[in-house]
Formats: C-alpha cells, sequence, structure tokens
C-alpha cells in the first residue's frame, strides 16, 4: 500500500548535497512524495550558493503543495507562532501543516518538529528511520548506509553519532541486527 511523503527541507538539502538524494527516491518509489511551498522556497533561497539544490527542485518525484485551503493556513499559522524565529522554520510548519490535515507520513529530523508531531499523534520518521527499515528490508546494506551517513557528516548535517558510528549507533538502538 503507498503512502504519501511529506519532506522537511533538511533531509531533501543535506542528501542532494551528499550526492545521495537518489537513495531518497530509491526508498520512496511507490509512494507520493510532496514538500509543502515553504520547503521549495527555503530552497529555492538556497541554491544560489548550493547547485546540486537544483536536482530536488527539478525532481519529478517531488511535488510541491501550494497549500491555499482554509485548514491547511490556519495550521500553518499556529505552527508558524510556535517555530518561527528570525524567518527560519518556515518548512517545518508547512511540514507539520500538511501532516496534521492530510495524515501523510512527516520526514523530519529536526528535534523540535519532531517532538511537536510526536505530542500531537501526528506521523513523523527521521532519514536514519528510514535508512534502517530499508537495511531490516535488504533495500540497503549497512556498509551503503555507513558509507552515506559519513558522506552527510562532511557536511552540517547533525546525526547522533561520529564519522563510523553508523553500525554500532543503530545496533545499539535495536534498529539494525
Amino acid at each position: 500500500m503507498s503512502e504519501t511523503f511529506v519532506f522537511d527541507t533538511g533531509p531533501l538539502r543535506h542528501f542532494a548535497l551528499a550526492g545521495w538524494l537518489g537513495v531518497l527516491k530509491y526508498l520512496t518509489q511507490d509512494n507520493y512524495v510532496v514538500i509543502p511551498e515553504s520547503v521549495e522556497a527555503e530552497l529555492l533561497e538556497q541554491r544560489h550558493s548550493h547547485a546540486s539544490l537544483e536536482q530536488v527542485l527539478n525532481a519529478d518525484w517531488i511535488a510541491v503543495d501550494h497549500g491555499d485551503d482554509i485548514q491547511y493556513l490556519a495550521e500553518f499559522a499556529r505552527y508558524e507562532k510556535r517555530l518561527v524565529a528570525g524567518g527560519r522554520n518556515r518548512g517545518e510548519c508547512g511540514v507539520l501543516a500538511l501532516g496534521r490535515c492530510y495524515g501523510y507520513t512527516m520526514i523530519v529530523d529536526d528535534r523540535v518538529p519532531r517532538k511537536i508531531a510526536d505530542d500531537e499523534k501526528l506521523r513523523a520518521r527521521g532519514t536514519l528511520a528510514l535508512l534502517c527499515e530499508a537495511i531490516r528490508e535488504g533495500q540497503l546494506t549497512v556498509s551503503m548506509v555507513e558509507s552515506l551517513a559519513d558522506d552527510l557528516l562532511t557536511g552540517t548535517y547533525h546525526l547522533p553519532f561520529k564519522p563510523g558510528g553508523f553500525r554500532i549507533w543503530a545496533a545499539g538502538q535495536g534498529l539494525i541486527d
């Protein structure tokens, strides 16, 4: 059964910068992938300094939701009051609003929006959960995800382990054998 994934800026941005965006496409195949207009805006703002973000903006497997119904706009405004500071975090507001309004599975790695999603009993997952699930299902290998995680850590992406630490961390969390 397919589902709809709504991605936050962070996972798409960092996977694209590290050259691993194709992994997210592979893992979400047979599902619908959407980003809110607020995530698109964040990516558009950053594309001038990171040309590889064009591959996210031009991806035919990612649709942009321009959310103009009243329920979505009200939820976006509610999250905006909680999360937006200095013009930041509008992407998370759109992701949470789409998740809340339509029951989409949110792919978000930041702690605060994940906590909000948990508190409101919304479906949210982090990219590490997606990757570990793919390992358990035989879609990816531990070695491949170790390389991917180490590449992500060469940038500014925050993961709960240091380079070379994925396998020990994932096993310690009971996410892989």
